[in-house]
């Protein structure tokens, strides 16, 4: 059995930590079965955003009569819209894999790990272990059961982002963010796209006033089946049939192509994290304490397959004091998530940062919420946005920002300066009386605070 000083499972915001720690003369290994860069590089924030611009430029195309602007489109270059994603993703994991081999105080394992023992893996036939290792394997797209799903070609967002062909008709499960998404960047690439949701409305972990709003949009945009349930799938000759169930009615759904989009699940199977010790909670993520080291020490976690927030930023921050709390243990450093912010690139943008309005009232705390519409301010009126808007809450007594949520155009631009001020825990008066550039988008934002009733 070989042994390392430390040992990195995934590739994505891991690798802050195997890098340091090899900087620092640590003998390392990484473990990664896939491609380098995580889920974030190769599967999911930056492809997918770089083919939503080609679905944001055809709206812009698409609405350019609202501004005197004649256009049309004379074609969609599919091949093209994939392969530019794909090479570019594709060089950059290479790059970042190549980096990793050529560093003299890394060994690259590039196979499937599993754990065999309480510090040991199996990696491709050979058996490593370490008195430190660092669990950063992420999680990979829930496949709900379905009668006959198995036997029906559907994707995933894994594959989602790289279909070879356009399709022409698409039905999505799913009513979160990444159906959300997706819906956009098929939708406005001219693919018919129908969404179907268990739930009466999408985004449902958003600001209430956010999902509703949201989900009329949508039902512009799309054919939405809210509160239905997929009951069975099978083939329809060249087709797939979705057999669909909604207030006690039956309906038949007929598509070319099957997107699940229900969630994610830790890959803490797959490494058959048991064989460790290490504590999971009832969905399968690993249990850490504030400083990310689990019930075993020496073992620690980060990113997705914790669970905290599956987000590429909150992992890069976990990471952060991962690498703090291993090299510098005589000051391990708690981390604090204290204003996460998060943005959802569909059309309209969604942003958020904070407590919605609902939390606020199940947690019993005094506030106030304000909000104002884009359409309201000379920037909004002049790009004919008139459904977004900017909600604010904040503690009645002290002023403290509470949180803020954004749905419109630039959401997920707009939404950082509030995000800086709750992370600072700043009250209303740093924005309400700050200095805004007229005529300017963030001024709803401004114009949000300035409709607090304190």
């Amino acid at each position: 059995m070989q042994s390392f000083d430390l040992i990195v499972i995934g590739s994505g915001s891991g690798l802050t930590v195997s890098s340091e720690a090899a900087d620092l003369g640590l003998a390392v290994a990484v473990v990664e079965h896939g491609p380098f860069g995580g889920t974030c590089l190769n599967r999911g924030c930056i492809p997918s955003k770089m083919l939503i611009h080609s679905a944001d430029v055809m709206e812009t195309i698409r609405r350019a009569d609202l501004f005197g602007i004649s256009a049309q489109v004379s074609g969609v270059d599919w091949d093209f819209i994939v392969r530019r994603v794909a090479n570019t993703i594709d060089a950059d994991a290479q790059a970042i894999e190549e980096a990793n081999r050529q560093h003299p105080n890394i060994t690259v394992f590039k196979d499937t790990g599993r754990f065999v023992g309480r510090k040991a893996l199996e990696v491709g036939g050979k058996r490593i272990t370490a008195e430190t290792i660092v669990i950063a394997a992420g999680t990979r797209p829930r496949v709900p059961d379905i009668d006959g799903l198995t036997d029906v070609p559907f994707v995933t967002s894994d594959e989602a982002l790289r279909l070879p062909k356009q399709p022409r008709r698409l039905a999505i499960v799913g009513g979160g963010y990444i159906a959300a998404e997706l819906a956009h960047f098929f939708g406005a690439l001219g693919t018919e796209v129908t969404i179907v949701h268990r739930r009466p409305r999408l985004l449902r972990l958003e600001d209430d006033d956010v999902s509703a709003l949201f989900t009329e949009v949508y039902q512009r945009r799309f054919t939405m089946l809210l509160n239905t349930v997929v009951r069975r799938a099978y083939r329809d000759g060249e087709t797939i049939a979705l057999e669909l169930a909604s207030d006690g009615q039956q309906r038949t759904l007929t598509t070319d192509a099957l997107l699940l989009a229900v969630g994610r699940v830790p890959n803490t199977d797959l490494l058959d994290v048991a064989q460790t010790g290490v504590a999971v909670n009832d969905r399968g993520f690993i249990k850490v304490d504030e400083y990310l080291e689990t019930d075993v020490p020496g073992i620690w976690a980060l990113g997705d397959i914790v669970g905290r927030y599956l987000l590429k930023h909150s992992a890069d921050l976990e990471a952060a004091h991962v690498a703090q709390n291993i090299l510098n243990s005589e000051n391990k450093m708690p981390v604090d998530y204290h204003a996460m912010p998060h943005a959802i690139f569909s059309s309209p943008q969604v942003a958020s940062v904070g407590l919605t309005e609902r939390q606020a009232q199940e947690q019993g705390l005094p506030y106030v919420a304000g909000t104002y519409k884009y359409y309201d301010t000379a920037y909004g009126f002049s790009i004919e946005d008139k459904d977004g808007f900017a909600k604010v809450i904040a503690q009645r007594e002290t002023g403290e920002i509470l949180g803020c949520h954004i749905i419109g155009s630039e959401a997920s631009i707009l939404i950082q300066e509030v995000a800086n001020a709750v992370r600072m825990r700043l009250t209303t008066e740093a924005i309400s009386q700050a200095i805004y550039v007229h005529p300017a988008l963030p001024e709803v934002v401004q114009r949000a605070f300035h409709s607090l009733p304190i």
